[in-house]
């Protein structure tokens, strides 16, 4: 049965008619349409091409949980205690205040959002719903032998990672879905939609449930998006909007943090196992490192991801020059050109990894060019009320 399409409250009282406490006429409650309620989701169907899993041999694992000592020490100091971390009512408008000094701060807030773009906004909404599918994020890292949560409540270093990790995440998501949602410049609506969509919907990193291959992907996701809000912090600031430069400055700081602890990881096993570690960093960069939200759907645009993707590219949030920036940046800090004692598979994953990044520009040179001498196109966007952007 379908809902109402409205509520109308104006004659709703308590107690007879006669008495003194009838209730004051209240202004008409509408609500959205429902749409019928389907049992299957609708989002398409992606191509699963990498279902390949559990491809860490029994004596990696025990590698791994011979790690556990030097985890604890080097690893999980990068997490903050929760009395020193900030929490998203340090940058919103506090419910707590007199009604009219909250409304003033709210007022204020969209008014500073004024002067920032639709474009902004659809990489914003973006970044936040990359954000917010977490779970599957946890669930991935879960997912990986050796250094699971068996438990939900494991002490093991990997575990303790893993929870702690998801809990600095899960602000991230929590401050900018309500910043977007006080400026009143998106529908948020058709987010919240798109966010179920992508929880449901998961993602294929292509890690196989090896941790090897794992933490070089978190590496690489971890500084993406270190790169991704350091560049929404520096359009805001420039759009006018100090503090939402301040909140997406303040996300970048964590991932940066985080960039730093997987880093060491994949250092680590450099060290103790350079011949698979190298030939991990080189089975991902084969299969290119796919974004997290890259099944991301509203229920409209079956070709989301890649719209979105192309205004971040425009407006300089996250480009294919940043992808092989990253390269460059981890083969310096690995030190990959001058890892040692490899075989001749790890030799081969050396050379293709140490030349790779030259070829990726090249590619961006062709694919710019490209870009150029197509046509521009119109896109709409639901997340801002379906304008249209030109592509």
């Amino acid at each position: 049965m379908q809902a109402s399409h409205f509520l109308d409250t104006k004659t709703l009282a308590w107690g007879h008619p006669s008495t003194h406490h009838r209730i004051r006429p209240i202004p008409t409650i509408r609500f959205r349409p429902i749409p019928p309620v389907s049992a299957v989701a609708t989002s398409p169907a992606p191509p699963l091409t990498r279902q390949k899993m559990h491809s860490l041999p029994p004596e990696k694992v025990e590698l791994f949980k011979s790690l556990e000592g030097w985890a604890s020490q080097s690893v999980l100091p990068f997490l903050k205690p929760v009395e020193e971390c900030w929490q998203p009512s340090t940058f919103l408008p506090h419910p707590s205040l007199p009604k009219e000094e909250f409304l003033d701060q709210v007022r204020a807030l969209r008014e500073r959002t004024d002067g920032l773009p639709d474009e902004y906004f659809v990489v914003l909404v973006g970044d936040m719903i990359t954000e917010e599918a977490l779970p599957t994020y946890q669930s991935m890292i879960n997912g990986l032998d050796g250094v699971r949560d068996e438990t939900g409540a494991s002490s093991s270093p990997w575990a303790r990672w893993t929870r702690a990790w998801t809990a600095e995440e899960n602000r991230h998501g929590d401050l900018l879905k309500t910043y977007l949602y006080l400026s009143g410049r998106v529908d948020m609506l058709m987010i919240e939609r798109t966010v179920q969509y992508l929880i449901g919907a998961g993602m294929e990193p292509g890690t196989e449930n090896n941790p090897y291959l794992g933490f070089v992907y978190t590496s690489f996701q971890e500084r993406a998006t270190f790169i991704s809000h350091g560049n929404t912090a520096r359009l805001a600031k420039n759009g006018g909007d100090p503090m939402l430069a301040r909140i997406c400055g303040t996300i970048a700081s964590d991932e940066r943090r985080h960039e730093l602890a997987y880093s060491k990881i994949v250092e680590k096993l450099l060290e103790v196992d350079p011949n698979g570690a190298m030939v991990a960093i080189a089975d991902m960069m084969r299969k290119k490192i796919t974004m997290p939200a890259h099944l991301m759907y509203d229920g409209e645009d079956p070709k989301l991801f890649e719209h979105f993707a192309a205004v971040a590219q425009r407006l300089g949030v996250y480009t294919v020059h940043d992808y092989a920036d990253i390269l460059e940046f981890l083969i310096v800090r690995w030190s990959l050109e001058k890892v040692e004692g490899l075989t001749g598979e790890g030799n081969s994953a050396q050379d293709f990894v140490c030349g790779l990044a030259p070829r990726i520009r090249k590619l961006e040179e062709r694919a710019n060019e490209r870009a150029r001498k197509m046509e521009p196109h119109g896109v709409k966007f639901s997340w801002i009320f379906n304008k249209e952007l030109v592509l």
